[in-house]
């Protein structure tokens, strides 16, 4: 039995597009002799659909295109992620499902068991959970079909949550032959391994060979990796791994002595791209889906760059954005790294950088901006915001009366930017990108209405640490040469609002920083523990209150692109008035 396993980039409520990419994916199937083609959890409608599934209309579309998925079908079989109808007479009025279709019939039909209800997961609000958990029979076999979560649950050493079922261990009494997972499960920095070790955990302790099809591509800030995968039983590693972060399909043939293997190549030799110069070699790909080798997991920078490159294409191209992106470039390492994924995202035509000088920035500052900007092949404008800030100051002074300059001094630079961004932004039709970090973002180092404006945040989840390491990655790995500007990698990082600033007048190190925010919102350390674990108390006791009393910036801040296993937005929800103080117990 050949079986192909295909990973395609679907966009939440485009029903017509999508079902035309399960029609293109069936087709080429059909032309392969492919006898069951697996694609992920809700292709029809994309993940997470959220409130759209409260409309009746749209309900009725995702019908309409399961109809015509179900009659298009021939010889080959196709098992697809899609939403039906609830079949009983109370709960939820639609269920998370897989469908099993051929020949212009639907043969089975798979409700998902268990809903998240946890980080960015909500899934319980809308669908009604599967009342019974059944093998379905199909081309002689028994086929144990869950649904994401299904799997993600009490007997791995990675739980997010437990329930009183377990899905898999049920299918496996009933005689499961195999196990086969079709899931939305996002990215993070860490998720590609975890879940492939959690998969193989499986395969061992159920004695099952297993089947993965995961979703690529990104919405909103919910990034996609695929990396698809099928362990066959008793292995400790994949007999194939699909791409991470990008679209990709791969076949396995199921043998009748219950094994796996890769099908003969039929001649067509798996073929290298030559690369361009200073661009990164391509991995060895065939021009079409079918043999696929076991593609190896990109390195913690590539991963990180590849993730948000994917995330900010999408993000453009899903919302219909026809115009290019602006971003203030202020020479320092956030804004270098902001641009370089925007012109790997978008191609350097549609980026455009603005930078804008205060009585207070350095001539190495802006000179770094345009250096970067020739090296990225992007325009660059300088608008010095220096007249507008000494207007502002004098339309003040009557009220301020005398006070010394302080951080009101500092935020009306930030918003001056902000201000000609956004007017930038408005007549040009570009959207703002924001270049902001996770370490500033968490602390509140950041001016609201200033440098937190923008319509997409790209950096958002990663630490000012990890900004550095992937620029440094990207100069010496991927570029091959120096594109961001040595002197952005070197100099003390400064927000340059006031003569001779630096961050670690405000802040700790960043090295340090960095610890105690991964601890403490990733890692969910309380205080004692991270001091415990060695680090200073008196900067623990600092940085939770900044993160504790930020929340309500942050409230207001632009969507972010998700790569952490905690990221501020949709999966962190804390109330902006309340009492507690996590240092005064």
């Amino acid at each position: 039995m050949r079986i192909r396993i295909q990973q395609i980039n679907v966009t939440v409520g485009d029903l017509a597009g999508n079902t035309r990419l399960i029609l293109k994916a069936l087709k080429d199937a059909e032309k392969s002799r492919v006898d069951l083609l697996i694609l992920p959890e809700l292709v029809t409608c994309g993940y997470p659909p959220m409130d759209l599934l409260e409309r009746k209309s749209f309900i009725e579309s995702i019908q309409q295109s399961n109809e015509e998925i179900i009659g298009a079908s021939g010889r080959t079989a196709l098992l697809f992620g899609s939403v039906r109808p609830n079949p009983l007479s109370h709960g939820r009025p639609v269920c998370n499902c897989a469908l099993m279709v051929q020949h212009g019939k639907l043969l089975h039909e798979v409700q998902k068991t268990l809903l998240p209800t946890y980080d960015v997961f909500d899934e319980f609000r809308y669908f009604e959970p599967a009342r019974e958990v059944r093998v379905v029979e199909w081309g002689g076999r028994k086929w144990g079909i869950t649904i994401c979560e299904d799997i993600w649950n009490n007997q791995n050493e990675y739980n997010y949550h437990t329930y009183d079922v377990e899905p898999a261990d049920l299918l496996k009494e009933q005689g499961a032959e195999v196990l086969v997972n079709i899931s939305a499960s996002p990215f993070t920095r860490r998720k590609l391994e975890m879940r492939e070790d959690m998969l193989i955990r499986h395969s061992s302790r159920l004695k099952l060979p297993v089947i993965y099809a995961n979703q690529t591509g990104a919405n909103t800030e919910l990034i996609f990796d695929g990396s698809s995968c099928v362990i066959p039983s008793g292995s400790d590693r994949p007999v194939l791994r699909l791409a991470a972060l990008e679209e990709d399909a791969g076949d396995v043939i199921w043998d009748d002595d219950g094994s796996f293997r890769l099908p003969e190549p039929e001649g067509r030799p798996l073929k290298t791209h030559s690369p361009e110069p200073d661009v990164r070699p391509v991995s060895t790909r065939l021009p079409e889906p079918g043999i696929s080798p076991v593609r190896v997991f990109p390195g913690p920078e590539e991963r990180l760059f590849k993730a948000l490159v994917l995330g900010l294409k999408d993000y453009v191209a899903k919302s219909r954005m026809t115009g290019g992106v602006l971003l203030g470039l202020s020479g320092g390492i956030d804004s270098a790294l902001t641009a370089a994924i925007a012109v790997e995202a978008l191609g350097p035509d549609r980026v455009t950088g603005i930078t804008m000088p205060s009585p207070y920035s350095s001539k190495e500052s802006v000179d770094d901006s345009f250096s970067l900007a020739r090296n990225l092949g992007i325009t660059c404008h300088e608008l010095s915001i220096e007249t507008a800030f000494n207007h502002f100051r004098e339309l003040l002074e009557p009220l301020f009366a005398g006070r010394p300059f302080d951080v009101a001094e500092e935020n009306i630079q930030s918003r001056c930017r902000g201000i000609l961004l956004m007017a930038l932004s408005n007549k040009l039709g570009h959207m703002v990108l924001n270049t902001g970090n996770k370490s500033e973002l968490a602390v509140g180092y950041c001016t609201l209405y200033g440098d937190m404006a923008g319509g997409l945040s790209v950096l958002s989840d990663l630490y000012k640490t990890e900004v550095y390491a992937v620029s440094r990655w990207l100069n010496s790995e991927y570029y091959g040469r120096v594109v961001i500007p040595l002197s952005t990698l070197e100099k003390p990082p400064s927000a340059e609002l006031r003569p001779d600033q630096k961050d670690t007048d405000s802040l700790p190190e960043y090295e340090l920083l960095d610890a105690v925010l991964q601890g403490f919102i990733e890692d969910h350390r309380s205080a004692d523990e991270l001091i415990a674990s060695g680090l200073p108390e008196e900067t623990v006791t600092k940085v939770i209150r900044m993160v504790d009393g930020n929340e309500y910036k942050r409230r207001q801040a632009p969507p972010g692109l998700r790569v952490s296993s905690k990221a501020f937005g949709s999966g962190r929800r804390l109330p902006l008035a309340h009492r507690w103080d996590e240092m005064d117990r």
